[in-house]
């Protein structure tokens, strides 16, 4: 019996039971379907969060370390009472700047910051999502550059001088199309002259990145914040090879000035933009596997059903397979034919779970876009036939075992 002919009786014993073929392709499609679908979400996802990720870095920069105080410990676990943390201070963010104490380390600069600031112009008022007071290093480090007029100096610094750069949200509310380089505005009461506009940055998530006001560091202390804390200090390394280099160099420092010993749990905290971008990455990747191997039961649930409708053929068939095997089948042959009509199913309903699968990535899902990924395509494939293969060698092997005589006697 050649494979011509074991292929058309598959295919003869496939199409005698067409609904109960159907629904057996139809649960490996929906199971190879499903795999190849939410991995493309969390492909997605995945690329979606790396591009914000990458977004931050661009705006404050590979090589940025920023340094916010913490009251209840790393982890956040409640270590102690507020009161025994200490908050980050100007004597902090100065002692970093000691190239003996922290060589790696560019600049340092201390912020402060006001929520809820009103700036107003001649009858237009804007209510500014971030106003941050700090010193001109701000500008590079946060990669925050000025595109009409400039940015403060250190001299403002010194004198405390009201003088501010304004984010593009800001401008085009209080000024509309006028130039603001050099008219005065007011912050909360307070007059500053606006000495620049930054470059357009754009949103960075649920966040407006052009919704802000920077100005000197004394100057919003003495006016709006008054001396208190600071609200962080942003340092910028030498380099972005020597990123980890500086993180230490800043985490001796602090840990010095603020009491933390190797028991104790430190009241600040460092974010570094390299090690957030391989912590994601390692996070989304981790959600992309979990969701295949959910989706993978429905392969495995698929498999089952299988092994359940050759069980039946098998059995509804004993009588074929005993004439067939009385006038000279061989067990090759009855076997070859049950396993093949397996394999038909599940590479039918492989075939059409990539066809539906694709449709599918063409579809926003929950608001991301399904990446295809070629490798998750061929092993939905490839475990598909192999599942077919695997569940359908019990129900072929046990009709080619039938012997002759029982087979012609089943009723």
């Amino acid at each position: 019996m050649n494979p011509i002919d074991v292929l058309r009786f598959a295919l003869r014993g496939l199409a005698a039971n067409k609904l109960r073929s159907a629904l057996t392709t139809l649960g490996i499609l929906i199971g190879v379907a499903a795999v190849i679908m939410l991995v493309a979400v969390g492909e997605g996802s995945s690329q979606s969060i790396q591009r914000n990720i990458q977004r931050n870095i661009q705006r404050l920069g590979a090589n940025t370390l920023t340094i916010s105080p913490t009251f209840n410990g790393r982890g956040g676990e409640n270590n102690g009472p507020r009161s025994q943390a200490r908050q980050l201070t100007l004597a902090d963010a100065k002692t970093m700047t000691d190239r003996t104490l922290a060589p790696s380390v560019k600049t340092v600069s201390p912020v402060v910051g006001a929520s809820s600031a009103t700036a107003a112009y001649q009858g237009s008022s804007h209510t500014i999502a971030q106003l941050v007071g700090t010193y001109p290093s701000y500008f590079e480090a946060t990669n925050k550059p000025v595109t009409r007029g400039t940015y403060f100096f250190n001299d403002d610094v010194t004198a405390a001088r009201k003088v501010v750069v304004l984010g593009q949200t800001v401008v085009e509310d209080l000024f509309g199309a006028l130039d603001p380089v050099g008219r005065q505005v007011t912050i909360s009461g307070v007059p500053f002259t606006v000495v620049g506009v930054l470059k357009e940055a754009g949103s960075t998530g649920m966040q407006d990145a052009d919704d802000v006001a920077i100005a000197p560091l004394p100057a919003v202390q003495q006016s709006l914040t008054g001396f208190t804390s600071l609200n962080s200090i942003v340092v910028q390394a030498t380099g972005s090879g020597t990123t980890t280099a500086a993180q230490s160099e800043v985490t001796a420092i602090l840990d010095q000035r603020h009491g933390i010993t190797a028991t104790s749990t430190a009241d600040y905290r460092i974010l570094n933009q390299a090690t957030l971008q391989e912590t994601v990455s390692a996070a989304t990747g981790t959600f992309t596997v979990l969701l295949a191997a959910v989706a993978a039961i429905s392969l495995l649930v698929g498999g089952i059903g299988i092994t359940n409708i050759m069980l039946v053929t098998v059995t509804e068939r004993t009588r074929e397979i005993g004439i067939r095997k009385a006038i000279g089948a061989p067990r090759g042959a009855i076997l070859g034919q049950f396993l093949l009509e397996a394999t038909l199913l599940s590479l039918v309903g492989g075939l059409s779970g990539v066809l539906v699968a694709f449709v599918g990535t063409r579809f926003t899902v929950a608001g991301i876009q399904p990446v295809l990924v070629p490798s998750s395509v061929a092993l939905a494939l490839g475990v598909s036939v192999a599942i077919g293969l695997f569940f359908g060698s019990y129900p072929a092997n046990r009709a080619a075992k039938l012997r002759p005589i029982q087979a012609l006697r089943h009723e």
